[in-house]
């Protein structure tokens, strides 16, 4: 019998018109079944969508003018099953995530809520969308073969995957909280797709702050960009990796593409 597979990647592009120059070679070079985008920053009207239909690549997507938006691109045929969550229709929630069908395959793409300040209602919400998604999992999603969830949910899981972390333990996307809000949704038969490959490996980081210096050469990074999947769909995960250089190319998102392959 012959194998299947699957390959998804997810890019925080921060501005996806400011990043075709980075994401269409990239996708040439890496012939993804999905590609999940978050920090689009662009109204559903103005959605370059001709730059990929002229390759042969499907795109889904939602946003907002200059801040958040999702999107995911495929060579084949996507079906939208939500934007959002399905119990809301908050214009931010449906410019954060998306959940479609490819291959199959079902994919939740977040660009979860970054959460500014411990003290701010920004974190709660934060920590309230882990508790979605967990809920999303039990009820919405129950009972669907293969699941993966991924993109950038502004937590560093383990201190491996933070430099410096003896001094983040008060930073919103490292805080004690926000780990445990995510590893409650790991709980639900999920597991981190690039630690099943890359056990206890540090400084490997997909965001590197345009603020410091040489971040990238330096390794001053956080690991906080998630592929995800239930177990019964990791079991068959082959390869997983983060792409460093695209972080290093002209006029580069201050994120880069990680990478998970699985055959079944």
């Amino acid at each position: 019998m012959s194998k299947s597979s699957f390959t998804i990647a997810t890019f925080n592009a921060n501005g996806i018109r400011a990043r075709l120059h980075i994401i269409l070679p990239w996708m040439e070079r890496n012939p993804v079944d999905c590609l999940c985008i978050q920090e689009t920053k662009v109204q559903d009207k103005d959605f370059p969508t001709a730059p990929f239909s002229d390759r042969g690549l499907n795109v889904i997507f939602s946003g907002q003018k200059a801040y958040n938006g999702v999107a995911v691109v495929s060579p084949h045929q996507m079906k939208p099953l939500f934007y959002g969550f399905p119990d809301s229709s908050e214009e931010e929630d449906m410019a954060r995530q998306i959940c479609c069908s490819v291959k199959d395959i079902t994919v939740i793409n977040s660009y979860v809520p970054q959460g500014r300040s411990l003290d701010s209602p920004a974190f709660e919400k934060k920590l309230h969308w882990f508790s979605r998604i967990s809920g999303l999992i039990d009820r919405d999603l129950k009972g669907m073969d293969k699941l993966v969830w991924c993109g950038d949910m502004n937590v560093a899981p383990e201190p491996i995957d933070v430099y410096a972390p003896e001094l983040k333990g008060n930073h919103v996307c490292f805080h004690e909280s926000v780990r445990k809000a995510f590893k409650e949704v790991l709980k639900k038969d999920m597991e981190d797709c690039f630690r099943m490959i890359h056990p206890g490996e540090s400084d490997q980081y997909s965001f590197f702050d345009y603020r410091i210096p040489k971040s990238v050469e330096r390794k001053i990074g956080w690991r906080i960009d998630h592929i995800v999947a239930q177990k019964n769909l990791s079991s068959s995960i082959s390869d997983s990796f983060i792409d460093i250089e695209p972080r290093m190319t002209k006029k580069p998102s201050d994120h880069t593409f990680v990478v998970a392959r699985f055959e079944f």
